[in-house]
């Protein structure tokens, strides 16, 4: 449905049943750790003594891709710092990129004093609950996995998205889980030693530090 990580990390965020993402503060999280996966994986970015630090600023030619890399190029912080930072903005990125390409629809809302809510709708749902089928058959098999696959998973199993990790599956299948994340060690080590404590982070969140 889309080649882009963050895009199949969207997707696999989004209940369909309820028809929005599965919890949009943890969704945000998620969205804005597989944004700098992708930099990662495409070469862009690096890890640098446990901080992101760009190797090529050059024009990715995807819009949510070149606005994180605009913002990584002003800093230099830790993977954890930029997991947190800017996930909001990164998140109405990816709807907007999404609804271009004409994957799900995106309406506004005011909301009585908080501002405007977002209704975002899937238009293939049953597109989507097959790529989620093909992502939880990927944690329960023993095959090989593609790169940007097994970092869906991986977080998707960190920020319990249970509609697509459930905790049986989180528990019988501990190991392929990890052996998921340590591609992510593999690639930078700190991002993924940053995605194994996304669940304190997480909680952390919800204790004060931010929402979406």
């Amino acid at each position: 449905m889309t080649h882009t990580l963050y895009g199949r990390m969207y997707l696999a965020a989004y209940d369909t049943d309820a028809g929005a993402l599965y919890d949009r503060s943890r969704a945000g999280f998620l969205l804005r750790t597989a944004v700098l996966a992708e930099l990662a994986l495409l070469g862009r970015v690096a890890d640098a003594g446990g901080e992101v630090a760009v190797v090529d600023a050059g024009d990715t030619g995807d819009p949510v891709l070149d606005l994180a890399l605009s913002r990584l190029g002003a800093h230099r912080r830790t993977w954890k710092a930029w997991m947190r930072a800017d996930r909001a903005e990164t998140l109405a990125a990816v709807e907007d990129r999404l609804a271009r390409v004409g994957l799900v629809t995106v309406a506004e809302h005011r909301a009585f004093a908080r501002g405007a809510r977002r209704e975002v709708t899937a238009l293939d749902p049953g597109g989507v609950r097959a790529l989620q089928t093909e992502l939880t058959a990927l944690v329960r098999g023993g095959g090989p996995v593609e790169p940007y696959d097994a970092v869906v998973v991986a977080l998707a199993a960190a920020g319990r998205a249970h509609h697509l990790v459930s905790r049986a599956d989180a528990r019988a299948h501990k190991d392929r889980l990890d052996a998921l994340t340590g591609r992510l060690d593999a690639l930078a080590p700190a991002l993924g030693a940053a995605v194994r404590g996304l669940g304190t982070t997480l909680v952390a969140a919800r204790g004060g530090m931010g929402g979406s």
